[in-house]
């Protein structure tokens, strides 16, 4: 009787043991998946701290203009980088009613005659586009002015999905939380109209010597003539291409109805 009481014993000190092993395997177990969810959380609350990020950036920039764009940044550190230490972006912000109207009417007549009815993507555009890229021909692509200020004011020059998808997010913010008349003022002041030469202000005063709110109706068309090559043509000696161009511009302006155009924008 006294062997199977000690037995028995043995018995409950050895599942002591075990148990004493196992609780303390147990417990970093528990840490362990405890750690894995706090991170879990940590990485899912990453990209909905980006996006409350993106929606306040573009609700601010309504109201506060830009010191420069991610182009300008770029373009600045690109030439540090080549040890041109004393390069520096030219850019002058101007408000609208600044700028002489003929420079706006030009820059929707070159690149996005459907401005105002688009909400940021113009579908008609993109298909033409791709058609005539599968037939072999060389053409622009359909960004809207609002895609090119997304780009141009908070992206990377690129050709990433990634960079679409940014650019396609950031122009969906655009146009939900700017009027027309801001994206177009955006525009005029971030595009550029030569190397490191970035808006209407600077662009005036660079090729023409004066200042934007002064601009030709023949000037603003040459400026929106270079666009899509800026570092290839020069608005003040505008060869074959630019002078062509140009005029065509000029001719879509009156098209459009001239300086009354802009006031229907809201």
């Amino acid at each position: 009787m006294a062997r199977n009481g000690d037995n028995a014993h043995a018995e409950c000190e050895g599942m002591d043991g075990i148990n004493g092993v196992r609780e303390p395997l147990v417990q970093a177990g528990t840490r362990v998946k405890s750690r894995r969810r706090r991170w879990l959380r940590r990485l899912l609350a990453v990209p909905v701290l980006l996006l409350v990020f993106s929606v306040l950036q573009v609700l601010a920039l309504r109201f506060v203009d830009p010191p420069f764009s991610a182009f300008m940044a770029a373009r600045q550190l690109s030439a540090w980088r080549q040890g041109q230490w004393d390069y520096g972006v030219v850019y002058e912000w101007r408000d609208l009613d600044a700028i002489a109207s003929s420079l706006p009417l030009a820059l929707v007549a070159a690149e996005d005659q459907n401005f105002p009815a688009h909400h940021g993507f113009d579908l008609k555009a993109i298909q033409k586009a791709r058609r005539s890229n599968a037939r072999g021909r060389k053409v622009r692509g359909g960004s809207t002015i609002s895609q090119q200020v997304a780009k141009n004011l908070f992206l990377w020059s690129g050709r990433s999905w990634l960079r679409k998808g940014i650019e396609a997010w950031y122009t969906v913010l655009i146009e939900a939380l700017w009027p027309k008349q801001r994206i177009l003022e955006m525009y005029a002041n971030i595009a550029e109209f030569g190397d490191g030469i970035y808006g209407a202000q600077a662009a005036a005063r660079s090729f023409f010597g004066k200042d934007a709110g002064r601009l030709s109706a023949a000037e603003s068309a040459r400026l929106a003539a270079v666009l899509p090559s800026p570092k290839r043509y020069n608005a003040r000696h505008p060869g074959p291409y630019v002078q062509r161009r140009g005029n065509a511009i000029q001719r879509q302006m009156r098209h459009l109805g001239g300086s009354a155009y802009l006031r229907t924008l809201d």
